[in-house]
């Protein structure tokens, strides 16, 4: 059976201060996504970009910026991922901010209570709203998730539909290098599984996955929420996002999380976020980095790097001279 991959776009910018995250979608897309999935031999599904509506008058809460239009948007999110997910298809959403997998992942958890969560960024984004430095939403996502954290997040106007749903022991960061304090204290205090770069120079990628893995799914086998924000790469790489922080994956790193994430059969849903167009100094700035972002899509639904072979049964016989004149 053809498996099939849901693309659902997200063009949302209001979790963060920078304008042109909301063009993240078309740009994945132009860069050749669906293609590049249909040549995996998925059936695809494009269900388009969600509409999102923007409040005109959306005042701050304790510091945090347009909660009502984030906690609106990622609640129609919610659904979408909910839908297509419980349809039977791996899906696919292109952001768009960070702040998008509150409704991303909370709509997966809909269908698979048991997920677990692989966080591949330069930032926790685990923020409270009263730990957040920016009171920007992009940077706290993960803290709307976490049971653990219920008793330090206050009732945020826009967010009355969440609730957490994710235990610390079912989330793995990979490739931080850009903390706060407070998230800094939540990942010691709550024992959180954490890569930093410099775990990543020291153990190496494969360690770093073997012990991922190890984590999330020796008790059992579950599904697997990737949610990847391509500033996880070195600015060298992906320079079109807004929030670059040098000392990043190189192409290998990146490319060898999502072929080993693929490799477990386990992948049910994923995010790529932060991709703006409008940061790329030049067309070939953001050319590469939405280029890579498909790449690392790609390599999420197996593409491999050694050549797909699915296509191919048989090398096809060398015909002899009789054959050929009997045509």
């Amino acid at each position: 059976m053809t498996q099939s991959v849901a693309v659902l776009g997200a063009p949302f910018s209001k979790g963060q201060k920078r304008r042109g995250v909301e063009h993240g979608p078309k740009a994945i897309r132009d860069a050749g996504l669906i293609d590049r999935l249909s040549a995996l031999d998925y059936s695809v599904h494009d269900f388009g970009d969600l509409n999102f509506h923007h409040l005109e008058k959306d005042e701050p809460y304790m510091d945090v910026k347009f909660p009502r239009t984030v906690g609106g948007a990622n609640k129609m999110l919610s659904g979408a991922v909910s839908r297509a997910v419980g349809a039977g298809h791996t899906l696919v959403m292109l952001g768009g901010d960070h702040s998008l997998a509150i409704g991303s992942v909370g709509g997966h958890a809909q269908q698979c209570p048991d997920l677990c969560l692989i966080w591949v960024d330069a930032h926790a984004d685990i923020n409270t709203p009263m730990t957040s430095p920016s009171g920007n939403l992009h940077g706290q996502p993960v803290a709307f998730m976490l049971k653990e954290l219920q008793d330090k997040m206050p009732a945020i106007p826009g967010f009355t539909w969440t609730k957490p749903f994710l235990s610390s022991r079912d989330l793995v960061y990979i490739g931080l290098r850009d903390v706060d304090p407070g998230e800094h204290h939540i990942l010691k205090n709550l024992g959180i599984q954490y890569f930093t770069m410099r775990d990543i120079d020291r153990l190496g990628i494969q360690r770093v996955m073997e012990v991922t893995l190890d984590h999330l799914l020796s008790r059992k086998q579950r599904p697997i929420h990737l949610s990847f924000d391509i500033d996880a790469f070195d600015p060298s790489l992906a320079p079109a996002t807004g929030t670059p922080v040098n000392g990043g994956l190189t192409y290998r790193e990146g490319i060898y999380i999502t072929e080993e994430i693929h490799n477990t059969g386990l992948l049910s849903a994923m995010d790529l976020v932060e991709v703006n167009p409008v940061l790329g100094a030049n067309r070939e700035a953001v050319e590469a980095t939405a280029s890579l972002a498909v790449d690392v899509i790609a390599s999420s639904l197996g593409q491999t790097r050694e050549g797909a072979h699915a296509a191919i049964d048989e090398i096809p016989s060398v015909k002899d001279d009789t054959e050929q004149l009997c045509l």
